[in-house]
């Protein structure tokens, strides 16, 4: 039996509402995650809450051309993360100050990241907390949310192009703050920086 898409998910709770948990089930971690590295623990509960809820009133202006909704979540938890940009740059200036990302859970396939990222930890909270909110949303989205630059494009409603140039502002400012290296951890310098 063939899974249904999200878009089939989201039609047929217009006439059974129940049937939006099968969503709530398949991207609520992610976006937890997501607004979790954003925010931290403490309201990342209530952000994946509060996206799920206001998904749901919203499915029916959904464009069902679209079959997956992961860009549509991650653009209004994104928008809800931006009416706490004070915690966000709290939350960055904590780990720039202690070097101890309270996000982050160590599971096993992370922990080799986590090692490699700690020298540099402290340095990138900074990086992101001084990064204006759409370069940082961009390149968020990005990392913490594995979304490709159509995707971005589509949760936040801005241009392909714009998220281009967010993401490469981003990255530059992120590579010059951490002295040329990689902030992706792979230890590589840019000579360009």
């Amino acid at each position: 039996m063939r899974a249904r898409t999200d878009a089939e998910i989201i039609e047929a709770s217009l006439s059974e509402p129940e049937c939006f948990t099968a969503l709530y089930d398949r991207y609520h971690e992610l976006i937890h995650r997501y607004i979790a590295r954003r925010l931290g623990r403490d309201l990342a509960d209530d952000l994946m809450a509060e996206t799920f809820l206001i998904a749901f009133g919203r499915r029916e202006h959904y464009d069902l051309a679209r079959f997956d909704a992961a860009p549509w979540l991650y653009g209004i938890a994104t928008n809800l993360v931006g009416q706490h940009r004070r915690a966000e740059v709290r939350f960055w200036r904590l780990i720039e100050r202690t070097g101890v990302d309270p996000a982050v859970e160590p599971p096993a396939e992370v922990v080799v990241d986590r090692v490699t990222a700690q020298a540099s930890r402290r340095e990138l909270a900074a990086a992101l907390a001084g990064l204006p909110r759409g370069q940082r949303d961009v390149l968020l989205l990005t990392a913490a949310g594995g979304l490709s630059a159509e995707e971005i494009a589509t949760a936040l409603g801005i241009a392909k192009g714009t998220v281009h140039s967010r993401l490469n502002r981003a990255r530059k400012k992120t590579r010059h703050a951490l002295g040329g290296t990689d902030p992706r951890g792979t230890g590589e310098t840019d000579e360009r920086s």
